[in-house]
């Protein structure tokens, strides 16, 4: 008989599946919604490579999740793929036993032929790649860097040629900035056995501006695509999934909608994520996290290393483990906005509620409740033109 596998759980009791290892901090890409060149410029300080963990102790780390239930991990960055020697970490991660899917999210300028062959013969089984446009004006827009749109197209191809499918395509939707591309891409990738995943562009920190009026809702993506070629909702694939899934009735292939602003799914988190430099957060938007790196470089057993892990009740829980009610919104520049009592509340606040260890700055989490109790799950239009 075989012995049950214990489980990783964070603070609130939601168990930890997936794991999201970051390679490295760098990017080649200067993405306005991600590493804007005002922040990330020139001058800016990058880890030094001493800083960064190595690969074997990225392994070694990667391997204590697994057993401790872990299913599933994605290799990010920065951009991944800058990191050398990945296929070499892709071959440690794969020979781990118990895990059952190991992916990479990549921009795709990197990844030719050659790449993505020799990615899918050490064992990576599926990527996801970033095109956030199919129009080359407003791509390179996006990306800062001049980086053409028939580049990301090329690696898409090449994924699919080596067989890391099925081929994921990421989307963030600003608006202003790239909403008129949403049919665009849903036209282009109809019937390709790709997946195109609309997500609700978000607040990363402090680097790119937020601004709720930025938001172009799931409901709106999802209606949008839906008057042009019809949708049907479709259950997740499995439990925690972010993003919702919809189908096109005509069978040319589904799209998914990530609303991480307008439908928190933070109470069905199965994430954690391992900084490049070896700290453990249980929360994209968590502004600490647990360090890894220290105690492996100084001679910890992987018993010590266990101790440290959420479900041992170690030290791994320091990110969020509640959304306590923000504090009263008052009116600032024509939005809703949460203040202190005794403060102004600036706009870009990072201070926490005293009630809540929430990271998430205060306004954005008073535009967050906003949004989301003003949703509704969008009609498809089938059933709006039978109610006419």
């Amino acid at each position: 008989m075989t012995a049950k596998r214990p489980s990783l759980a964070d603070a609130r009791g939601r168990a930890l599946r997936d794991l999201r290892i970051s390679v490295t901090d760098r990017c080649n890409f200067r993405c306005v919604y991600c590493m804007p060149r005002e922040v990330f410029g020139a001058d800016h300080a990058f880890l030094d490579r001493k800083e960064v963990l190595s690969l074997e102790e990225i392994a070694r780390v990667a391997a204590l999740f697994v057993e401790q239930g872990v299913r599933k991990i994605r290799l990010t960055g920065g951009e991944p793929l800058v990191r050398r020697g990945l296929e070499t970490l892709v071959e440690k991660l794969t020979a781990i036993p118990g895990l059952e899917d190991l992916s990479l999210t990549t921009n795709g300028s990197l990844l030719t032929p050659a790449r993505a062959r020799a990615l899918r013969d050490a064992g990576l089984g599926r990527v996801t790649i970033s095109l956030d446009a199919l129009d080359d004006a407003v791509f390179k827009r996006i990306n800062d860097v001049n980086f053409p749109v028939s580049g990301v197209l090329r690696a898409i191809d090449a994924a699919a040629d080596a067989g890391l499918a099925p081929v994921k395509v990421n989307m963030v939707v600003k608006r202003g900035g790239n909403e008129d591309q949403i049919l665009p891409m849903a036209r282009h990738f109809r019937g390709s056995g790709h997946i195109v995943r609309y997500i609700e562009y978000m607040d990363v920190g402090n680097s790119n501006g937020w601004e709720l009026a930025d938001v172009v809702s799931a409901r709106e993506i999802v209606e949008r695509i839906d008057e042009r070629y019809p949708l049907e909702p479709v259950g997740a694939n499995y439990p925690g999934e972010v993003a919702n899934r919809w189908r096109y009735r005509d069978g040319a292939g589904e799209i998914g909608v990530i609303a991480s602003v307008s439908q928190p799914f933070c109470g069905g988190c199965t994430r954690a994520r391992l900084s490049a430099e070896g700290r453990l957060y249980t929360c994209l938007f968590a502004t600490s996290g647990h360090d890894f790196r220290a105690p492996l470089r100084t001679g910890a057993t992987d018993e010590e290393l266990r101790s440290r892990l959420p479900a041992s009740g170690g030290g791994a829980t320091t990110a969020t483990p509640s959304f306590a009610p923000p504090p009263p919104r008052t009116r600032l520049r024509g939005r809703p906005q949460a203040r202190r009592p005794g403060t102004k509340g600036a706009r870009r606040s990072r201070r926490r509620h005293p009630r809540s260890r929430c990271p998430i700055s205060e306004a954005e989490m008073s535009a967050r409740l906003q949004l989301s109790a003003s949703f509704s799950p969008p009609t498809p239009a089938g059933a709006r033109s039978s109610a006419r």
